[in-house]
């Protein structure tokens, strides 16, 4: 390595050399004209360097994208994931071809046109129908992708379908907070950000009856495949970005203002596996947003799976309510009995000397719940 930084500073100073012998012949003649016949090789050498220039950078071109193809996504695990990859690369492609042609353009005419002994330049001061080809053609070609782009937003702003599975994803400094519906009613409840405290990470409100079977987790998003899903997304505090690369998904998580985005996933984790060859392969979602020192941190996994184990796995889920009782105080009188099914019950008192024997003989326990008290 040593050696080749040596040879690169040995290249680099002479070429630095010869430009500024070149700048002093310059300075020397700016004075006045340069006399016929003393140009000497100086146009021929650097048309010929800007050739070779051209074709070296154009292999380095085409060696790059051949390299970088290793470190590729796989193709996307959702239709609209393969959406946006098809509208990349059709603008990749339209500005690559404009790129090769414009500098394949300059670089061949800098060998063309060195200077001749008794050639002179033509005088071409204007000429509208080039001016309205190059302006048109970019007009349309620009029209076009911004069309397509515009249908693709269009689709994922669009209303979700009826059939829609709604989940909730909630960036804070520094992790994910993923809200499920519950499997009672499927409903996602309302929030409130003013009811956020330790307990109640995404200010579940429950004054709405819909939030009572809802529960969260900190860990992975489990979503069924082949089935739309709308994804709803807040932030606590700073601005986040949720991006789960697989799918094609990205959208800012903004304080105060709710964002979503629906897709579907038609490749659960597993086919992924298969399909990479990974066995350790796991579908991800992360924040693209840097939001403070943990920004590393905030990554939380998407489990793409049947619908039969998704539904398994949500049964299997303890409500919020549940996991944490103390939660009940916010629920309204006339809605406490539709929530005592998810409130743990209250285990009897131990009972003392003078009443043990009337409670076992008359079998006077008493079951209540705490938090509804």
């Amino acid at each position: 390595m040593v050696y080749i930084i040596a040879l690169l500073s040995v290249i680099f100073l002479g070429l630095a050399a010869i430009v500024v012998s070149r700048m002093a012949a310059v300075v020397k003649n700016v004075n006045g004209p340069v006399e016929e016949g003393h140009i000497g090789m100086s146009n021929r050498i650097n048309a010929v360097l800007f050739m070779i220039f051209f074709v070296v950078a154009v292999i380095g071109f085409i060696w790059s994208f051949l390299y970088a193809k290793q470190f590729f996504l796989p193709e996307a695990a959702s239709p609209h994931g393969r959406h946006t990859d098809f509208l990349f690369w059709l603008s990749m492609g339209i500005i690559t071809v404009a790129f090769i042609v414009t500098n394949a353009l300059l670089f061949v005419f800098a060998w063309l046109y060195q200077h001749k002994e008794g050639r002179r330049a033509a005088y071409y001061p204007e000429n509208h129908k080039l001016e309205l080809i190059w302006t048109v053609i970019p007009a349309v070609v620009m029209a076009v992708l911004v069309f397509t782009g515009w249908r693709a937003w269009r689709d994922i702003m669009a209303e979700a379908p009826e059939n829609a599975q709604v989940f909730e994803i909630v960036g804070k400094q520094f992790n994910w907070i993923a809200r499920y519906p519950g499997v009672d009613n499927n409903k996602l409840g309302s929030f409130n950000y003013k009811l956020i405290d330790n307990n109640n990470e995404t200010g579940i409100d429950y004054t709405d009856e819909s939030s009572f079977d809802d529960f969260t987790s900190t860990s992975e998003l489990h979503i069924p495949v082949n089935k739309p899903i709308l994804l709803k997304i807040r932030a606590r505090d700073v601005l986040h970005s949720v991006f789960i690369p697989h799918l094609r998904v990205k959208m800012d998580a903004v304080p105060g203002m709710p964002t979503r985005f629906q897709f579907t996933a038609d490749k659960t984790t597993d086919e992924m596996r298969n399909i990479t060859g990974d066995p350790n392969f796991g579908y991800e979602i992360a924040c693209t947003e840097v939001c403070g020192q943990g920004h590393f941190s905030m990554r939380i996994r998407l489990i793409v799976e049947d619908e039969a184990s998704w539904l398994a796995w949500c049964k299997e889920q303890k409500p919020l309510l549940t996991a944490t009782p103390e939660l009940a105080t916010r629920i309204p009188a006339n809605l406490k009995a539709k929530a005592a099914k998810y409130l743990p019950v209250e285990a009897p008192a131990a009972p003392t000397d003078s009443t043990t024997a009337s409670n076992v003989q008359g079998g006077g326990v008493s079951l209540t719940s705490t938090a509804l008290r």
